[in-house]
C-alpha cells in the first residue's frame, strides 16, 4: 500500500489539474484520445495473462476482465464506454479509435505493459494488475471532480461508474492469488517490482500528455493538436 501511495498516478500533476477543474477542453480531449490507446490494449493484456495459465479456475476468473472491457451479451464494455467519454469531449469516435494521433511516449509506455505481461513471469504479470487496489479512490475523486468542473462530460462517465465495482473485485482476486503464489522472499520482491513498474508505466503516459499539452506544450509531430 505504501508503494501505491507513493507511486500511483493519482499524484501526477495532470490529474491534480483535472481534479481542480483547471484543464481546458482541448487538454481533456488529448487525455481521452491518448488514454484510449491504453484502454484498447487492456483486453489484449488480459488475454496474454490468461493464456499463460494452465489452471482452468484461474482462466475462468480472469476472462471476466476481458468481457468487462470488450463487452458481451448485448452489454457495452469499457472500451466502448471510453469512446463515449471521448465523444463527450467533442472528439469523433473514428478519430479516437484510429490511434493515428497518439503520442509516441504514450504508445511506448502502453506497449511496454504488453511486453511486461508477456515476457516476465506469470506471477509478475498478475501482480502488475494490482494497481487496481488503488484505483477506486481515484475514480471516486475523478467522478466528483468531472461532474463539478466539467458537467458536459456527464454522458460519458459510464466507464468510471462501472469501474467502481469492477476494479475492487478484480483487485481482490489478484491480491489473493498473488499472496498464495508469492511464497518466497524472492517471489515477493518480483511482485513488488512488477507493481512498481506498472505504476511507472501509468505515470509515463501522463508525463507525455503533460509535456505535450500543458507545459511546455510541445506535442510530437503527427500527434493530436487541440
Amino acid at each position: 500500500m505504501a508503494l501505491g501511495h507513493e507511486r500511483y498516478h493519482h499524484r501526477h500533476p495532470f490529474h491534480l489539474l483535472m481534479h481542480r477543474g483547471e484543464l481546458t477542453c482541448g487538454q481533456l480531449q488529448a487525455w481521452a484520445l491518448n488514454r484510449y490507446y491504453y484502454q484498447s490494449k487492456i483486453p489484449m493484456k488480459d488475454a496474454i495473462i490468461l493464456s499463460r495459465s494452465d489452471d482452468p479456475a484461474f482462466r475462468r476468473a480472469w476472462r471476466k476482465r476481458i468481457l468487462d472491457h470488450d463487452g458481451g451479451d448485448g452489454q457495452s464494455g469499457g472500451i466502448e464506454k471510453w469512446i463515449r467519454l471521448a465523444e463527450a469531449t467533442g472528439l469523433p469516435a473514428e478519430r479516437v479509435i484510429s490511434g493515428r494521433e497518439v503520442l509516441p511516449g504514450v504508445r511506448y509506455a502502453v506497449d511496454a505493459y504488453l511486453n511486461l505481461v508477456s515476457q516476465r513471469s506469470h506471477l509478475e504479470a498478475v501482480a502488475s494488475s494490482l494497481t487496481e487496489m488503488f484505483s477506486r479512490d481515484l475514480i471516486s475523486l475523478r467522478l466528483d471532480a468531472l461532474r463539478e468542473h466539467y458537467p458536459w462530460l456527464e454522458p460519458g462517465l459510464a466507464y468510471f461508474t462501472a469501474r467502481l465495482t469492477q476494479a475492487p473485485e478484480d483487485a481482490a482476486f489478484a491480491l489473493d492469488w498473488v499472496t498464495r503464489h508469492a511464497q518466497t522472499r524472492e517471489q515477493q520482491e518480483l511482485v513488488i517490482d512488477a507493481l512498481r513498474t506498472k505504476c511507472d508505466i501509468l505515470w509515463a503516459q501522463l508525463d507525455a500528455i503533460y509535456f505535450s499539452y500543458v507545459n511546455p506544450g510541445w506535442p510530437s509531430p503527427g500527434a493530436f493538436q487541440p
